[in-house]
Formats: C-alpha cells, structure tokens, sequence
C-alpha cells in the first residue's frame, strides 16, 4: 500500500498545502495510506482531513515516518545537515547550481533517500503539470506595487502578511495606489504568456496599470534590452535556465533609467542563469525588497514563496492540477515519476 505523509512546512509566513481534503479521500478511496501531520497554520484546518479519512501525525514527525512513506511538502526541509532517507516530495532548489542544492543532493546521497521535485513533474514533452505559477504572478505583481506606493512617498516597502482573499489584497493595493497622488507607473512583464505572467498581468490589469507584455518572440534576439529600463516596473516571469536572456545587466543600477522596481517572481539569483544581475538573495516578508540603488532608487521584489500570500486560492488551484499526478503515485517507475526521479539521479551523482 502506497503510503503518504503530508508534513507540516516549517518556514515561516508557509500558509499552503498541496493536497486538500477532498484530493486525500480520493487517494484513500483508490487504496493509498495518506498521513497528515498537524499544523496550526495550514490553511485548511487539520480537522478537515481527518474527516476525509487522514491519519494524523504530530507536527514536524516526518523524520520518525516508516521507511516506505513518500514525504510530501512544498518547501524546503529544515537545514540540520542530517541524511536523508525518505523519498521526498517537494520544490528543492537542487538543480540549477544552487549552493544550498549540492548540501540537498549530499543529504539524499547520505541516507539513500530521494527527491522528486515538484518543479519537474512534467508531461513527455517537458510541460510542467501543477504550478503555482499563476498566484506567483499575482502576488509578485502586488508587492512590486506596494514598493513603488513606497517609493512615491521617499520610503521603501515594509513588511508583507497574507491576505485571507485576493479582493482584500486588492483593496489593499487599490488604496496604497491611489494615496500616492501618482498616475499608474508603467509596467512591463516577460514572459506574459506563462502563467506567472498571465497572473501578474491580470493583477496589474486590475489596478489601473497599462502592461507591455513580451515573451518569446520580442526577446529572442537576446539582447541587450534597453526597453526594460525605460518603464518604471519589470516583473520577470522567465525562469532561470541555460541559455536565458539578461533582461537585467549589472550596471543597470546606474542613472538614466525609468525602472525603479524589479519583482524577479521567478526568484533564483543565486543560480548562475539568472536573468538579473542586480541582486544576489532573496528578499523576505519582513523586508520584501532590496534596495540596489539609490539615484534613482531601484529596489528589487524576490520573495521565493510568493503564493502564500494568498494560501486558500493558491492551495486549492495547484492541488487541483497535482492531484492527478499523486494518484499515478503506485508507480514511480513511470511517467512523470520516472522522469523526475532519473533527473534527481543524474544531479545526485554529478561532481
């Protein structure tokens, strides 16, 4: 019997899940051994997967689950160092150069466990399956807008929190705008026609904001793109990969731009295919941006966990698209299991 244990995430301002009550019992009713750990933050209470059948285990147990338990959370463990010896279920950061990465993949290798990463469930032609991509954007969108209220009146953003829906978000915002007097900025976003920027877009849409939207017929010379500097907000959709464009270059801290606010919503600047080169760490909900430059001011929005400012329509949406993908979970020699547990290999074994 297929066993698995949703854990608790431990980072905090980490609101989500990805499976709701409803996705537990139908994992139940087709024969898998689901266990829940408790969690008085989750956004949906622990009281509703026990009424859709859950075992329940206490916070933070994943460690002492049996062996054969497929561990399942969406953020990153917390970094003790110790090896690892469950087949895990999570975004890992692992693959892309990241330093923290290696630490993961040695951890696996240590205790003979494994990763599946949730950024690489994909179809047979590379789509990827369930995303959070479209709340990012959203979400992303929102924050860099608050920089830029900020910025109207001499500050710089403060501290961000969770909203219990996206209409209270956008009052919120629409509020923060309009006190500053200010028309809308100018807003550009590549990668428009992904869902992280088809959210953002939406978002900037709402709030009044004209949106230049590219993607990737407007950035396949390359580069340079002198157009970014010219609007007052880039929101970046475009992952980083091998081969990506510089939207952003190191020395567009220097004057003579209109750009005031980066949201980098793909978030990966420590991996050596960003495509923003102005900044190098993530940003948090206590400081949601880094201020990269001072005349003019340029501050940059990169928090990695994003979708949790809005945890209800994140959770439910992306557990929708992944529930599919957890009941092919009887087989992980097939399909998007398979592929993602042979990439997982290839990367463990790299030096």
């Amino acid at each position: 019997m297929t066993h698995l244990w949703v854990r608790a995430e431990s980072r905090p301002n980490e609101d989500r899940v990805g499976i709701t009550p409803d996705g537990v019992a139908a994992l139940i009713g087709q024969g898998m051994r689901v266990t829940v750990e408790d969690s008085p933050r989750r956004i949906i209470p622990t009281d509703d997967y026990v009424k859709a059948g859950a075992t329940i285990a206490p916070e933070g147990s994943w460690p002492t689950a049996p062996d054969d338990a497929i561990v399942f959370g969406l953020k990153e463990l917390p970094e003790e160092g110790t090896p690892l010896r469950h087949r895990h279920v999570m975004f890992g950061h692992a693959f892309k150069g990241q330093p923290a990465g290696r630490v993961l993949l040695d951890r696996f290798r240590a205790g003979g466990g494994a990763l599946y990463d949730l950024e690489y469930l994909t179809d047979d032609t590379g789509r990827r399956l369930a995303a959070f991509g479209y709340w990012a954007g959203y979400a992303g969108a929102a924050v860099s807008l608050m920089a830029w209220a900020a910025q109207q009146w001499g500050g710089i953003c403060g501290p961000v929190a969770a909203y219990p829906d996206r209409h209270r978000l956008l009052d919120d915002l629409r509020a923060r705008l309009d006190a500053t007097g200010r028309p809308r900025p100018r807003a550009i976003v590549i990668g428009a026609k992904g869902r992280v920027g088809s959210g953002a877009a939406d978002l900037l849409t709402a709030m009044g904001v004209n949106v230049t939207g590219w993607d990737m017929a407007e950035t396949a010379h390359g580069g340079p793109f002198p157009e970014v500097l010219m609007h007052d907000v880039f929101i970046n959709a475009i992952l980083a990969h091998p081969g990506a464009p510089v939207f952003v270059p190191a020395d567009a801290v220097a004057p003579g731009r209109a750009l005031s606010v980066i949201g980098d919503v793909a978030c990966d600047p420590t991996s050596d295919f960003s495509p923003i080169k102005v900044y190098d760490r993530s940003t948090t909900w206590d400081a949601p941006v880094l201020r990269v430059a001072d005349a003019p001011v340029l501050d940059v929005m990169a928090i990695d966990n994003l979708p949790s400012m809005l945890p209800r329509e994140s959770s439910e949406d992306y557990a929708a698209q992944l529930l599919p993908v957890l009941q092919g979970l009887d087989d992980l020699d097939a399909g998007a299991w398979d592929r993602a547990g042979a990439l997982f290999r290839d990367h463990r074994d790299a030096r």
